[in-house]
C-alpha cells in the first residue's frame, strides 16, 4: 500500500495549498477572533478550535494558511492512526488502509480538512481515541486507558458532540461480556478521571458565564416540529449521501449494519465497538430530525468508525465497490477544490455555495473603508459576528472595528468607548427590518453596498451613545498584509 501513503502525502500538500489560497469563511474569521482572546470557553463551542488556530498562526502567520494549518496536518495524522486502528480491529483484511482511503474520499472530510471549524480537532481526537482503544484491545495493556481518557477529554474540549464518544465507550464496555471486568479495574477509571480533568476548565467557564455554550447547544434538543419531519429526514439522508459521496455512503451504511448484526449476534469486541461508536449518534440525529434540521456536519463523528466497518465488508459484491467509491469521492472533492480555486464552472452567485460563503469580503472591506473616509468616520461597527470578524481581518490596520452584538460580552476583549464618536455601521440588508436605532445617538443611512452578488449591506453614519455595554474592539491581524488596498479603482 505504498501508493496509498504517497497519495496521502500528495493529498495533504494539495489541501495545504487549497487552505492557503481560499478566503476565510465568516465562521473561520470568527474563530480567529477567538484565538486572539483565548479563554476556557466561548458562547458557541469549547475552546479547542481557538487553540489550534493560535498554534497555526504562530507557525505560519495570520493569513488563511496559518488559520487552517493544523487541519490538513491533523487529517494526515488521523489517517495514519485510522490505518493502524483498522488493522488491529479487523486484521487480515487491509481494513485500515481501505478505511483511511474511504474516509479521505468523503466530501465532508475533504472539505473539512481545508477549513478550520471545531469539527477538525473533534474528528482528530475522536480518531486518536479509536486508535488508543484498538491498541488496548490488541495488547491488553491497561495503561492505554490513560490515552483513551485523554483523547476523549480533548474531543470534549473540541465540541460537545464528543459526548457520543463517551457514551459509545460505556455502552461497549457494558455490551461485551468479556469487557465487563474493566469496571472493576483502576485504569479505566483513572483514564475517565483524566478526561474529566481535561474538560473541567470548560465546565468551570460555563459555570461562571451563565452556562452560555451549554445552553446554546443544549437548547437544540427542545425543538419539535413533527409536521416537518419528512422534510428534515429527507434532508438528513440526502445531505449525508452528498457529503459522504454516494458509494462511500452505501459502503459505510452496509458496514454499520454489519457491525450491528455482529455485535448483536456474537458480542465480538471489535465489531461491537464500531457499532457503539456509530449507532447511538445515528439514532439521536434521526430523532432530532423529527423536530428540526440536522446540520450536515453533525454526523461527521460517525465517519471514522463507519469507514472501518465498511472496510470490514468481506462479500465480493461490496469489495468490488471500494475502488470506484474512492475514485468517485476524490473526483467530486477535486471538483469542489477546483471551483474554490479557479471557479471554472459559471454557477450563478446566488446558488453557488462557495461564493455565498467566501466571495467578495475583500471588496466589501474596500467599499466600507471608502465610505468611512468619505463620511469622516473614525471607526466601523458591525452587529453580526461573522461580518465583524471578516472586516476585522480585511480593513486597514489603523481602523478600529467594533463588535456591537450581545455575544461579545462573553469575550475577553477590550470595551469600546464610542460616546460622541462618528462611525460607520454595517448591517446586512436582510436584517434591516429589526434595526433598533435607539442604541445610537444619531443614525443616518448612507448607501447600500454588495459583497459581489452574494449579499447586500446597508451602511449608516452613526454617532456613538453615552453608554455602549456590548461594544468591544476586535483584534486585528499581526500585520495588515491580508488587508485589501483602499483604492476604489481595484
Amino acid at each position: 500500500m505504498k501508493w496509498l501513503a504517497a497519495a496521502l502525502a500528495a493529498l495533504t500538500l494539495l489541501r495545504l495549498a487549497i487552505a492557503a489560497i481560499t478566503p476565510l469563511a465568516p465562521d473561520e474569521a470568527y474563530y480567529w477572533v477567538w484565538s486572539q482572546a483565548l479563554a476556557a470557553g466561548y458562547p458557541d463551542h469549547p475552546p479547542m478550535v481557538a487553540l489550534w488556530i493560535r498554534a497555526g498562526t504562530l507557525l505560519a502567520g495570520d493569513g488563511a494558511l496559518g488559520v487552517r494549518l493544523l487541519g490538513p496536518l491533523s487529517a494526515a495524522l488521523a489517517s495514519l492512526l485510522l490505518i493502524d486502528a483498522g488493522e488491529r480491529l479487523l486484521p487480515g483484511r487491509q481494513a485500515g488502509w481501505w478505511a483511511a482511503a474511504l474516509l479521505n474520499a468523503s466530501l465532508l472530510f475533504g472539505v473539512g480538512t481545508v477549513v478550520m471549524t471545531p469539527d477538525a480537532p473533534l474528528l482528530f481526537f475522536w480518531t486518536c481515541c479509536l486508535w488508543a482503544i484498538a491498541r488496548w484491545l490488541h495488547g491488553s495493556d491497561d495503561r492505554w486507558w490513560l490515552a483513551i481518557g485523554l483523547f476523549a477529554g480533548l474531543a470534549m474540549v473540541s465540541k460537545y458532540t464528543a459526548v457520543f464518544l463517551w457514551l459509545g465507550i460505556v455502552l461497549w464496555l457494558l455490551a461485551v461480556p468479556a469487557l465487563r471486568r474493566c469496571w472493576l479495574r483502576p485504569m479505566p477509571w483513572l483514564g475517565a478521571a483524566l478526561g474529566i480533568a481535561v474538560f473541567l476548565p470548560v465546565l468551570l467557564w460555563n459555570a461562571t458565564h451563565g452556562w452560555a455554550s451549554f445552553a446554546r447547544q443544549g437548547g437544540r434538543v427542545a425543538d419539535f416540529q413533527p409536521d416537518r419531519a419528512v422534510r428534515f429526514l429527507a434532508e438528513l439522508l440526502a445531505g449525508q449521501i452528498g457529503l459522504m459521496t454516494p458509494l462511500v455512503f452505501l459502503l459505510c451504511a452496509a458496514g454499520v449494519a454489519l457491525a450491528w448484526r455482529q455485535a448483536w449476534r456474537t458480542r465480538d469486541a471489535a465489531w461491537t465497538l464500531l457499532a457503539a461508536l456509530t449507532l447511538p449518534a445515528t439514532a439521536v440525529f434521526t430523532q432530532h430530525a423529527f423536530g428540526d434540521r440536522v446540520q450536515g456536519n453533525w454526523p461527521a463523528i460517525i465517519y471514522p468508525a463507519a469507514a472501518v466497518a465498511a472496510a470490514g465488508l468481506s462479500a465480493l459484491r461490496w469489495r468490488r465497490l471500494f475502488q470506484p467509491a474512492i475514485a468517485l469521492g476524490l473526483a467530486i472533492t477535486a471538483l469542489v477544490y477546483a471551483q474554490a480555486w479557479f471557479a471554472p464552472f459559471h454557477i450563478p452567485p446566488g446558488v453557488d455555495p462557495i461564493a455565498l460563503r467566501l466571495a467578495g469580503w475583500d471588496r466589501l472591506a474596500v467599499t466600507v473603508d471608502t465610505a468611512r473616509r468619505d463620511s469622516g468616520a473614525d471607526f466601523v461597527a458591525v452587529d453580526q459576528y461573522g461580518v465583524a470578524a471578516e472586516l476585522a481581518r480585511g480593513l486597514p490596520a489603523p481602523v478600529p472595528v467594533i463588535g456591537v452584538e450581545p455575544r461579545w460580552a462573553w469575550f475577553n476583549l477590550p470595551s469600546a468607548s464610542l460616546a460622541g464618536r462618528v462611525g460607520i455601521l454595517v448591517r446586512s440588508a436582510r436584517r434591516d427590518a429589526d434595526f433598533d436605532r435607539s442604541g445610537w445617538a444619531s443614525v443616518t443611512e448612507l448607501t447600500v453596498v454588495a459583497r459581489g452578488a452574494a449579499e447586500q449591506f446597508r451602511l449608516y453614519r452613526v454617532v456613538g451613545p453615552a453608554v455602549t455595554p456590548d461594544a468591544v474592539v476586535l483584534p486585528r491581524p499581526a500585520s495588515d498584509a491580508t488587508a485589501p488596498s483602499t483604492s476604489a479603482s481595484e
